[in-house]
């Protein structure tokens, strides 16, 4: 097949999504084909550095060796049954998940957002039935510049004009507060406040990194009026962020803990929300559910991504190579960065207003066999699979120099 025949197979594919899909997401030009590790290839046949990890979903890599192994054994025996009957592969997978966060009891479900609403759900009846707040009175304190998800309840309270227009009317019992605020957070709680619900790391805002002790202050806040503190780690949790969880920086314990994307090792969507059995004994028979949350495929392939964040230590190798690449991005004598900022391999490079929007940098890292993307108009996104090589980080410095230097 010739170079021209298979450009025309681009353009097909493309041109297909563009006819076919509903036009909600505004992807670089790229149709892939084919992933290993932190590499990814297009139908064309060209390489690419993946340095996006499907949004922080292939922390194990893609398509890694022992979770296929996993997955590949678990179809041949059951894939899905229900909760209305037992598996042989849930309880394990809830242990290991309870080992590895510290937590006693775990409610699986499939999507972060269905996990959020989840831990919403739980702080929600917990406030009524154990802390006694009046019905339909409770009150969540969320943060501006937040995301959570895309169910109703979530863009409801999200401060992104975008985000909910046109999808009103919304559900009442939220409360924005700016994000890193620990003062603004203490005066907007009331007595029917019964949750804070925050992202240790802003992800999809910009990587927004709150100030030193942002988190251990809020926590002691929480614990002081009775309110649950609720830590959305789907994209900073297991291993992103150079810890386990990114709230580990300040040895904060919250009271709900909210995971996904990784936790399916880029196989399998796979959530979590998790809490003590103060808060999970809220749940009752009918309470609460999911068709193919806890399903049996699920919860080998979550297994087996737990043991290989954990056994092939991926938390340390994001601490120790997202510490170089931020301190080496940092050295760029670049007239367009305005600030590089994260923690272990999740990482922003914010774009100065004057140099236009991340958008034409990440076109022009394509380009070049980097796959990066722009989050919130002037932030390129730097968030590679974990199992990333240093010698493959180097060469993607250098282009990346060249990018913001030209």
């Amino acid at each position: 097949m010739t170079r021209e025949s298979v450009a025309v197979e681009t353009d097909r594919y493309l041109d297909e999504a563009h006819r076919f899909s509903a036009h909600n997401y505004k992807p670089l030009p790229v149709v892939l084909d084919r992933g290993e590790g932190a590499w990814v290839w297009d139908v064309e046949g060209r390489k690419y550095l993946d340095m996006l990890a499907a949004y922080s979903a292939v922390n194990q890599g893609h398509r890694h060796p022992r979770i296929l192994e996993a997955t590949r054994a678990q179809l041949d025996r059951l894939t899905l049954t229900s909760r209305a009957f037992h598996n042989d592969q849930m309880g394990p997978f809830l242990r290991r998940l309870c080992e590895v966060t510290g937590f006693e009891k775990a409610l699986p479900m499939n999507t972060g957002a269905e996990a959020v609403e989840t831990a919403i759900k739980m702080v929600r009846k917990w406030g009524y039935e154990v802390k006694g707040v009046p019905q339909d009175k409770a009150e969540i304190i969320v943060c501006t510049n937040n995301f959570h998800g895309r169910t109703t309840t979530i863009v409801g309270f999200s401060s992104e004009d975008q985000y909910r227009d046109g999808f009103g009317p919304f559900t009442p019992g939220f409360k924005l507060v700016p994000y890193g605020d620990a003062k603004a957070f203490e005066d907007a709680i009331t007595p029917h406040t019964v949750g804070f619900l925050v992202e240790p790391i802003q992800g999809e805002g910009g990587v927004i990194v709150p100030i030193d002790g942002y988190l251990g202050c809020t926590r002691e806040t929480c614990r002081e009026h009775g309110v649950a503190f609720m830590a959305d780690e789907i994209q900073t949790g297991l291993g992103r962020t150079g810890r386990m969880f990114c709230c580990d920086w300040e040895d904060v314990r919250p009271d709900v803990l909210i995971v996904g994307k990784a936790l399916g090792g880029g196989v399998y969507p796979v959530s979590a929300a998790l809490a003590d059995a103060e808060f999970m004994d809220v749940f009752h028979p009918g309470d609460h559910g999911s068709t193919f949350g806890g399903n049996p495929l699920g919860a080998a392939v979550g297994l087996a991504s737990l043991d290989v964040i954990v056994e092939e230590r991926l938390v340390e190798r994001s601490a120790e190579l997202g510490a170089w690449f931020m301190d080496e991005l940092r050295a760029i004598p670049s007239p367009h960065v305005h600030e590089v900022r994260g923690k272990g391999l999740m990482i922003g490079v914010e774009i100065k207003a004057e140099s236009g929007p991340a958008r034409p940098f990440c076109e022009a890292l394509q380009a070049r066999g980097i796959l990066a993307k722009e989050t919130h108009h002037q932030v390129i996104r730097f968030a590679p699979p974990l199992v990333i090589a240093k010698e493959d980080l180097a060469w993607a410095l250098g282009e990346v120099r060249e990018v913001l230097t030209s």
